[in-house]
């Protein structure tokens, strides 16, 4: 009873306020991104669910994804190359470099796989297509739900998830998990070239080449898919659903792109840090 009584007292006490409004704030927090996370998952499951129905991909649909690809993937390969060669020239080199003042040349393979294969493509290859890709899925969406051409498409009985969600969500993971491919071959091609060029790197291409192979598992290229192909899809639904929850006009557009472009740069950044304790807990 005294027990009961000395509790009624803490939670009483004025000074206690801050406590309860913490513990308030923190439990809100906590049940909206669940619901969130929640939302999410069953977009990502519906498109995925739709997507493995070949009485799904009906001409419309296929357009839809080939045009999307074409915009996210192969117009973004200029820039992923230049980016490539940057990471080679900067990182491959270097750590081919001071690998071999250290003494260590036998462990260039593992921290080019680590370092570029593992984390820096799949990051730089997500992070363009935020940019470009992300921005332009919610734009597009939130001006067609402004302008009315969403409810066109329900009456002519095309559905929304079906030709403007799920195309736009597997052209993203598929032009994320080309990109990633692209840059790290630039990236180990430059970085090899611009070694020997300056005489830091072995004349044999072949020993480069078996040092790098040698140092893959197959747990490095599950890791390489999932950082791939999850910030990508996740990217790919935010945007959507941004999109397509605009209301009140053209001028709720931008709102919803800026959101979209956070969200997807949050998403990017938790799945990477999640990945990366995963893997080398």
């Amino acid at each position: 009873m005294q027990d009961t009584r000395t509790k009624s007292l803490i939670w009483a006490d004025p000074t206690n306020g801050l406590y309860r409004k913490t513990l308030s704030s923190v439990g809100s927090y906590t049940r909206e991104q669940w619901r969130e996370v929640h939302y999410l998952a069953a977009v990502l499951g519906t498109a995925l669910f739709l997507s493995v129905q070949p009485r799904r991909w009906r001409r419309t649909v296929r357009d839809a994804f080939k045009w999307q690809f074409l915009f996210f993937g192969v117009e973004s390969v200029r820039f992923i190359f230049i980016v490539a060669v940057m990471v080679g020239l900067s990182v491959v080199v270097q750590l081919g470099v001071w690998t071999g003042k250290l003494g260590q040349s036998q462990k260039l393979g593992p921290l080019l796989v680590v370092v570029v294969a593992r984390e820096l493509g799949p990051l730089f290859a997500n992070f363009v297509l935020i940019v470009r890709g992300g921005s332009a899925i919610a734009t597009e969406l939130g001006i067609m739900k402004a302008g009315g051409e969403v409810r066109v498409l329900q009456a002519q009985g095309l559905e929304p998830m079906l030709f403007l969600v799920m195309p736009r969500v597997l052209a993203m993971a598929v032009a994320s998990f080309c990109l990633s491919v692209i840059f790290v071959v630039v990236a180990f091609a430059s970085g090899y070239g611009f070694g020997r060029f300056f005489g830091h790197a072995n004349v044999d291409p072949a020993v480069f080449l078996s040092s790098v192979f040698k140092a893959v598992h197959p747990f490095d290229a599950f890791g390489f898919l999932v950082k791939c192909l999850l910030p990508a899809l996740l990217t790919a639904v935010i945007c959507c659903t941004e999109g397509l929850s605009v209301e009140g006009g053209v001028t709720q557009v931008p709102l919803a792109a800026k959101r979209a472009l956070t969200r997807s740069l949050f998403a990017l950044y938790r799945t990477s840090v999640a990945v990366s304790v995963l893997a080398y807990a």
